[in-house]
């Protein structure tokens, strides 16, 4: 009498290791347009970064964007996060800025 209580409790045991509950989002991300057009003149330098820890990746092929600020009329920080690349052999080219000819130019980030 005392086996089928422990077998009721092996069974359901076994049954929640074999049936774990998994799931996972793959966020894809389409390519930008040519870099030529990612550039936006701004009206100021950005203030100074902030940095940022990266974390565990959410599954494997995922590449780490870093954090950046980014140009929406003002300087908004964009926090860094994991990326699925949008095709295999993509690279993330970071968003950057420049100083030329006198003025700020934003350079948004792009999928190569």
């Amino acid at each position: 009498m005392k086996k089928f209580p422990l077998l009721i409790l092996l069974i359901a045991t076994g049954s929640l290791l074999v049936s774990g509950c998994v799931t996972r989002e793959r966020v894809v991300y389409e390519q930008g347009p040519p870099p030529a057009s990612q550039e936006v003149v701004v009206t100021e330098a950005p203030p100074p970064m902030i940095f940022e820890t990266e974390t565990i990746a959410p599954g494997p092929n995922y590449v780490w964007v870093g954090g950046a600020w980014v140009w929406r009329g003002h300087w908004v920080w964009a926090q860094g996060h994991w990326a699925y690349p949008p095709h295999p052999g993509a690279v993330w080219v970071s968003h950057r800025y420049e100083y030329r000819n006198g003025v700020h130019v934003y350079i948004r980030g792009y999928w190569r």
